[in-house]
């Protein structure tokens, strides 16, 4: 390594070479969008170099800041230049030679090969500056620091196969130099009116100005003649949440999205809002059109471009979003909060709170309007972030009635497995005197619809919701009522049907209890370590029995949630109810010998665990109990 130039050659991470590989492939199709990342690389390093100097971190301060974009047919070059706050070494090697992004092996496990998914994905991952390697063999990159001397400066280069080159380079102006020698078959973006035309296309919201070489044109307008060292700016070069609502077009809000997002979809909706008053801000929010591969992570970056007098200031500014509105992307610029703004006093300031409170419920309002007047978008976005809404309920007590009205179940009341059925669809639909939401909670929707605890319901006509989502049962414990009706777990054992029943199904009702109370204590001690109670009920139809849990309870979804977390739980003894109508539970309460008794017991108990969806303590010996049973009969 040369002590002049310090210069070394470093393998890419692995990651990024399997992102590489694949992308130049699956990218293909789509590869124009290469422009498009690089120009917004160098719009936020221009935002990086303005507010570092406003803040008076860097001591520098910048000169006119724009970014400009050259071409040259006989080098077959393409080289995008910005005046931003530049790269160190350090910074050339951690930002060009790595994937800094939670959850990559994650992402990386699910590309297939398949071309187009493929490409959906790395979309959904944002490639970068990565992608230039979709239209070039190879890559070189000058940089220099804001505040290094020129002596200081950087030049990088790779053929994006697995290596790169680094070392030091004079250079005499602040600011990233992007080189990119184009493939044969990709000579097409050296072409000036090419590119003119993907700037106006992809990049007229940003807000810098976006410059090329003028050229003068023959009398039809369109052939080059020649080119100028005069440069000309080629997009609007304003802030888009700045411009009237009225001068913007869809087009223009999906490409700002691209923008801000990185992502290749459009977004599902958005809105764009000045607030006035007490407090200025302007915001414009987002819902994606999927959910981001890290969705689930603690650790994954999230929340809103934040720039204050339209000087950018942060680039991933969580307070102002509840956790659960995680997915939302955007911007948020604020007239009153200080330019030297920090992330502790966005932590403390009652400002923020306010602010944040006013955009969660301006998200919702968004949410809300989609559910109302575009429900196939609603469907979409539910499928993607309904569980996400639904940790709302227990976080946002503020806005719990809101995010309730949002919820999406599947129910009784449709054969789909779909989650398309609201509270209010519920209500509507409910008996005369029905008081509660009935609700039943499994792992599958084919479990929850066929569990036994529905039987004597689903007789009656009374629809219940079918839970089935991680988080429900959590959920549930903090949503507690809904325009006055209270929730009503059916495989607990303190249902109540109340008015829904008539007073001769009542009377019938104690009268089989009193009955059967002596074949209960018969199960119970033939069961003896295995349940905490056996009863008579009459929530069943054509099961023999079913297992309940008690009010306090914890559900399987939530015994599950809490031994992730490291808690220890006391083991549970489910209670079980039994169905003495039924021929099984008849030749049982007529079965003198004991031993056959226990045997028929033991299998009742097992049938209940699995019918809805639980596991056996000792499947082999459930196996060969039946094997005896099934012997003994033949």
């Amino acid at each position: 390594m040369s002590s002049a130039t310090q210069r070394e050659t470093r393998g890419f991470q692995t990651e990024v070479k399997q992102l590489l590989r694949l992308m130049i492939h699956s990218l293909y199709s789509n590869r124009e969008i290469f422009l498009r990342e690089l120009i917004s690389n160098a719009s936020d390093a221009c935002d990086k170099r303005r507010f570092e100097a406003v803040a008076g971190a860097s001591g520098d301060t910048p000169a006119d800041l724009f970014i400009q974009v050259r071409c040259d047919k006989e080098a077959k070059t393409l080289t995008v230049t910005d005046t931003g706050i530049g790269m160190t070494r350090q910074d050339v090697v951690e930002h060009l030679g790595t994937i800094a992004k939670s959850g990559t092996a994650d992402f990386l496990s699910k590309l297939s090969g398949d071309q187009q998914k493929d490409s959906q994905l790395i979309g959904q991952f944002g490639v970068g500056f990565y992608s230039a390697f979709t239209v070039a063999d190879r890559v070189e990159v000058f940089t220099r620091h804001a505040g290094a001397v020129a002596t200081q400066g950087v030049h990088w280069e790779s053929d994006g196969s697995g290596e790169f080159t680094v070392e030091n380079a004079e250079l005499s102006e602040v600011g990233t130099q992007v080189v990119l020698h184009l493939k044969d078959d990709a000579l097409d973006f050296s072409d000036s009116w090419r590119l003119r035309s993907l700037i106006k296309r992809y990049s007229d919201h940003i807000g810098f100005a976006i410059k090329m070489p003028k050229q003068s044109t023959a009398d039809d307008g369109k052939s080059e003649v020649a080119v100028t060292e005069e440069l000309e700016t080629i997009n609007s070069a304003q802030a888009l949440w700045t411009r009237s609502r009225n001068e913007l077009k869809d087009e223009d809000y999906v490409e700002f999205y691209k923008h801000v997002s990185h992502d290749f979809a459009a977004p599902i909706s958005w809105s764009h809002n000045k607030v006035e008053g007490k407090r200025e801000y302007t915001t414009l929010l987002y819902l994606p059109g999927r959910a981001p591969f890290d969705l689930w992570s603690r650790d994954a970056v999230r929340g809103l471009k934040l720039y204050v007098k339209r000087v950018f200031i942060l680039d991933d500014a969580e307070q102002f979003l509840p956790m659960y509105l995680r997915f939302v992307k955007g911007v948020v610029d604020s007239s009153d909060l200080p330019l030297n703004v920090s992330r502790e006093l966005l932590q403390s300031d009652s400002e923020i709170e306010a602010m944040r409170a006013g955009i969660a419920r301006k998200v919702l309002e968004m949410l809300a309007r989609l559910a109302k007047e575009e429900t196939d978008k609603y469907a979409v976005f539910w499928k993607e972030f309904g569980q996400v809404i639904k940790e709302g309920i227990a976080e946002d007590t503020a806005n719990r009635e809101r995010i309730a009205k949002l919820l999406r179940f599947a129910s009784t009341h449709t054969e789909r497995e779909e989650q398309d059925q609201s509270l209010d669809d519920y209500l509507a639909r409910q008996k005369s005197g029905q008081k509660q939401i009935f609700y039943v909670i499994a792992d599958t929707w084919n479990t929850a619809r066929q569990s036994p605890h529905l039987e004597r319901l689903r007789a009656k006509g009374i629809e219940v919701l079918l839970l089935t989502d991680r988080v429900d049962e959590w959920m549930m414990s903090y949503l507690g009522e809904y325009e006055g009706k209270t929730f009503q777990d059916v495989s607990r054992a303190d249902l109540d049907l109340g008015d829904l029943l008539t007073a001769e199904e009542k009377a019938a009702d104690e009268k089989g209890t009193e009955a059967a109370l002596a074949l209960c204590g018969r199960l119970r001690e033939a069961l003896s370590g295995r349940v905490d109670a056996v009863r008579s009920t009459q929530r069943l139809a054509d099961s023999p029995a079913c297992l309940v849990l008690n009010a306090d309870e914890y559900g399987a979804q939530m015994r599950k949630l809490m031994e992730a977390t490291g808690q220890k739980l006391p083991e549970k003894r489910p209670t079980l109810e039994i169905n003495a109508t039924h021929p099984l539970l008849q030749r049982l309460e007529g079965l003198a010998d004991e031993d056959q008794f226990k045997e028929l017991a033991s299998l009742l108990l097992d049938q209940a665990i699995l019918a809805e969806g639980g596991q056996l303590a000792e499947p082999a010996e459930f196996v060969k109990r039946l094997n005896r049973l099934l012997f003994a009969k033949a």
